[in-house]
């Protein structure tokens, strides 16, 4: 089985789930995935203090496979995948963007470092420029 959590980058800087989920109705195990979004999120928001407002969307999505076919006490995550989506307003900031988001993947987040000793984890990104081209 596969759990999924999706966040998304609200104006405030703060984060909000996605797909009608509210934190009250999330079962332990995708409480694990959203607090990881979240400090991942929170973590990027953090490194790109100044280039924020370039961010025109800022979402993660995190999936864990279960070991069961169920969400029981016994599961465990077998696999972590998390992917970045960015949508940002100049090609310049393509790179700001994706070097905050591997630091934060890679060193700063302190539950992705946590949750790499739960199971095995890997990340995509994608990042897209929506505005001008620069000349």
């Amino acid at each position: 089985m596969i759990e999924k959590i999706t966040i998304q980058l609200n104006d405030d800087h703060t984060f909000s789930l996605l797909n009608g989920n509210s934190i009250s109705t999330l079962n332990p195990k995708a409480l694990l995935l959203y607090a990881t979004a979240d400090c991942a999120g929170r973590t990027i928001v953090s490194l790109l203090k100044e280039h924020i407002s370039s961010v025109k969307l800022l979402e993660l999505s995190i999936e864990g496979r279960l070991s069961t076919t169920d969400v029981v006490a016994e599961s465990q995550f077998t696999h972590i995948n998390i992917i970045y989506r960015v949508e940002c307003e100049k090609l310049k900031d393509q790179i700001i963007i994706s070097r905050a988001i591997n630091l934060a993947h890679d060193k700063y987040c302190g539950m992705l470092q946590m949750i790499r000793h739960i199971a095995p984890l890997s990340h995509e990104i994608s990042v897209v420029t929506t505005g001008e081209r620069e000349a």
